[in-house]
């Protein structure tokens, strides 16, 4: 995997926490978490997109599902806020270190507050972006949770 290495995955090997990267061919498009589901082969409420959002004028991540999207109310809820917004992508890639479509809720610049959908942890591991589009880390629900000292709320809303 020479090449392949990303803030996500270099906070994954300081923390000594096991993952596995998974490249796939990025076709462009929007879809970026569906394009990895797709080319990965995998369930998509087993591979989660991160999107921040700002609470109450504080940029906070957001990691859930695919096939889900982000429940602002629930998210702000989730941090003690009242309010929360989708974030501009400039801000988020300015605080996050990475481009959108490819912001991992590893290894991000600016140390945010992350919420992680509680659906995460029916998984025995689940998939997010390791930094870059086309790149995926797989691992268990239980250390992505730790290595981000993220909190778990219904955050996903489906339909």
């Amino acid at each position: 995997m020479a090449g392949r290495g990303t803030p996500a995955t270099a906070l994954l090997s300081r923390k000594k926490i096991g993952f596995t990267l998974h490249a796939y061919e990025h076709e462009g498009g929007a879809a970026y978490g569906q394009e990895a589901v797709d080319a990965l082969g995998l369930e998509a409420g087993r591979v989660f997109k991160t999107l921040v959002a700002e609470v109450d004028g504080n940029l906070t991540v957001g990691v859930v599902p695919v096939d889900a999207t982000l429940d602002l109310k629930a998210l702000a809820a989730a941090v003690g806020g009242k309010r929360a917004r989708m974030a501009e992508v400039a801000d988020a890639e300015r605080a996050t270190g990475y481009v959108a479509g490819g912001i991992s809720p590893l290894g991000q610049k600016k140390r945010l507050p992350v919420v992680v959908d509680a659906s995460a942890t029916d998984w025995g591991t689940v998939f997010c972006s390791a930094g870059r589009r086309g790149l995926e880390v797989e691992l268990a629900p239980a250390d992505l949770i730790a290595a981000v000292d993220a909190r778990t709320a219904p955050i996903a809303a489906r339909g």
